[in-house]
């Protein structure tokens, strides 16, 4: 991919937690941020603090709730109308919901903004990133896994926070496998999934599991590594635990599997 300096990253939840330091280490690096949030006060804060940290040009700020496909739509079309280029996006935004919700769309909540928000605004997205080529995705997993029901993709007839997320972050990955086999690497537009690192410290491990078992450092570094290494230039379609590449569920290996879940996030994130 070459250098990062002059290269325009959208970073989805950015912030807070890997988001927030990942946005700096690549702002303090050249980079222009796409600062992705969906609170004002927060996404006003984060950009002062890149534009005070690597100048002025740096940081963009675009809200976005992403349980909204309306505002996920919203935003492709600011991103699109406001920035010439597009060098990277990073799929990063992730909650985990105790109880079962729904999005405003109606779909189960985890889902809908882990992965089919990241799944429609690539999909509106591709166009800049083939214009703007050699570019790269990364989308932000997790070495925590469920494997999809396709009977019950909602989880209506059981739910269990961790078994949401796990679900949620598999499609996730799914997504990545897919969408490389259907670029073929010849466009210049190559799509990663990544578990960045164990038990990060931020507030989501911290509300759900209680303590950390690795640093936010880590994870920067894989997902900066996977985002802009020269030595990753033309790789597509893996998934990477920290800074080695890995092997994600078995379903996620399953052409038809993929296939079913491409076109159930189609047919959801259809607009009207």
């Amino acid at each position: 991919m070459g250098p990062i300096e002059d290269r325009t990253v959208l970073i989805t939840g950015a912030t807070d937690g890997l988001g927030r330091a990942t946005a700096d280490a690549l702002a303090c690096g050249g980079a222009t941020i796409l600062v992705h949030g969906r609170s004002r006060e927060r996404g006003e804060e984060t950009m002062a603090e890149l534009r005070a940290a690597a100048g002025e040009d740096r940081a963009h700020l675009h809200l976005a709730d992403l349980s909204s496909l309306e505002e996920v739509r919203r935003l492709a079309a600011e991103v699109e109308e406001n920035h010439g280029r597009l060098d990277l996006v990073v799929n990063n935004a992730g909650i985990i919901a105790g109880e079962r919700e729904l999005s405003q769309d109606g779909y189960e909540l985890t889902f809908a903004v882990n992965h089919l928000s990241h799944f429609l605004l690539t999909g509106l997205l591709l166009p800049r990133l083939r214009r703007s080529a050699p570019t790269r995705i990364v989308n932000v997993a997790s070495i925590g896994q469920s494997p999809i029901d396709f009977d019950d993709v909602m989880l209506e007839r059981g739910y269990s926070a961790f078994g949401a997320y796990g679900q949620s972050k598999l499609a996730q990955i799914m997504f990545s496998f897919e969408l490389a086999e259907r670029l073929g690497g010849e466009e210049g537009v190559t799509v990663n999934a990544l578990h960045p690192a164990t038990l990060m410290e931020t507030k989501m491990v911290r509300d759900h599991f209680g303590r950390a078992r690795s640093t936010v450092a880590e994870g920067v570094e894989a997902l900066t590594r996977l985002a802009v290494a020269d030595e990753l230039d033309g790789v597509t379609g893996r998934f990477f635990d920290g800074l080695a590449e890995s092997r994600a569920d078995g379903q996620a290996y399953d052409p038809e599997a993929r296939r079913a879940l491409w076109e159930l996030s189609e047919e959801l994130t259809r607009d009207g």
